[in-house]
């Protein structure tokens, strides 16, 4: 007679739940980080304006570019009708709606223009230089909020809605929820890559107003992607060690991720060494400039960091099967992978705010704590919102047996 595999059947929906007192102690921790760091970056506004805004911007990118990642993966799994992806897919979702209200983080960037970016000046881009007439068209104070506004209602939008069809699924609207998710994944994709790209180019690559680079919003988004995936294994992590999901994400599930995490790596320095490789070739100096200024006094030793350490090493060490399966292996590497995306955005925006060098500020704890704790707390209330893995798709048993070959 031939053999059965028995698959795991999904338990209620309330055994995915959160214990109500592990959920109290993680919102009270937030809080108190949250009144801190907020009180601590009040005072840097009032007191030190030019080193708030240069370390806010650094860590508002580094959660709002988690956030891009995470919704570009919540689209490509409904795209794909990817399986092994079902009992994780929550947690990418609740990650992805912090994008919503952490937007709203934008305005002290918008309040201080004048401040981050040299062509806010009046006058600044010379009016006879026909070379420069599209930027300041483009780079201009009124356009550039517009623009900026349009992006945040954008992702507000598709993270809400793709976040909705996914809850409402757990109520039994299963192949309708798939019907839409794919509906607004399709364009959505398309949509948010450009966004992304701009916003990139807007936000960060404006620093320096004479200095462009066509890859430099993929680059961005690669970091963006390659961060998430980091978070959202730690977060799993984190999750297994208080007791919770530890039999339904599972060391195959970990061992995808860990995939992911690889191509990634390998995805953003393809990206990195592609806009290096093609400014040193064509050798023009408006373009040259942005690598010259990294590599003088100590932004050096931060250029040569990220070389070996946002890929060369974590490179080597998730080329083995056993790594990606290790989690202890797996979440060391997915912490530093995160140190290094945040070394990422000091790298590409401080030296416009430091020019003599690399220095960390007591605002960049500040700010970090500020930014990260309203993140967390996003995070946290959705989390408990709802069901930690989506019950309402048929395919959670599928995905709880998951095995790679």
């Amino acid at each position: 007679m031939p053999t059965t595999t028995s698959v795991p059947q999904p338990q209620a929906a309330f055994s995915y739940r959160l214990e109500e007192s592990l959920w109290r102690r993680g919102r009270n921790v937030l809080w108190i980080i949250a009144l801190a760091a907020w009180a601590a970056c009040l005072f840097g506004w009032a007191t030190d304006r030019y080193n708030f805004l240069g370390s806010y911007l650094v860590h508002f990118m580094f959660f709002l570019t988690i956030g891009w990642g995470a919704m570009f993966f919540v689209m490509v799994q409904h795209l794909t009708s990817a399986t092994w992806s079902i009992t994780l897919r929550r947690l990418m979702e609740t990650i992805m709606i912090t994008v919503a209200p952490v937007t709203l983080l934008f305005l002290p960037v918008a309040l201080g223009l004048d401040v981050l970016y040299k062509w806010a000046a009046p006058g600044f881009f010379d009016p006879h230089n026909p070379d420069l007439a599209f930027k300041r068209a483009f780079f201009n104070p009124p356009f550039f909020l517009i623009r900026a506004v349009v992006y945040l209602f954008v992702w507000g939008v598709l993270a809400f809605v793709l976040y909705r069809i996914s809850v409402t699924q757990d109520e039994g609207n299963h192949q309708e929820s798939i019907s839409d998710a794919r509906t607004w994944s399709a364009p959505g994709l398309l949509v948010l890559t450009i966004t992304v790209t701009m916003a990139g180019v807007d936000w960060v690559m404006s620093l320096d107003p004479f200095w462009y680079s066509t890859i430099f919003g993929v680059y961005v988004f690669s970091g963006g992607a390659l961060a998430f995936i980091a978070l959202l294994i730690l977060v799993a992590l984190a999750l297994r060690a208080a007791g919770a999901l530890g039999d339904v994400i599972t060391v195959e599930h970990y061992h995808d991720l860990g995939k992911w995490l690889f191509a990634l790596t390998v995805w953003w320095a393809y990206i990195a060494f592609s806009q290096y490789m093609l400014i040193w070739y064509a050798n023009l100096p408006e373009e040259t400039a942005f690598f010259h200024h990294r590599a003088e006094g100590s932004w050096r030793y931060l250029s040569l960091l990220l070389v070996v350490g946002h890929f060369l090493l974590p490179f080597l060490v998730l080329l083995s099967r056993a790594a990606k399966r290790n989690l202890t292996v797996l979440g060391l590497t997915a912490a530093w992978i995160l140190v290094m995306h945040g070394m990422d955005l000091h790298w590409l925006i401080l030296p416009s705010v430091h020019p003599h060098g690399f220095h960390l500020h007591w605002l960049d704890v500040a700010t970090f704590a500020g930014v990260g704790s309203l993140f967390g707390l996003v995070f946290w209330y959705r989390l408990r919102s709802h069901p930690m893995v989506p019950v309402g798709d048929l395919r959670l048993a599928a995905s709880i047996a998951h095995q790679n070959q």
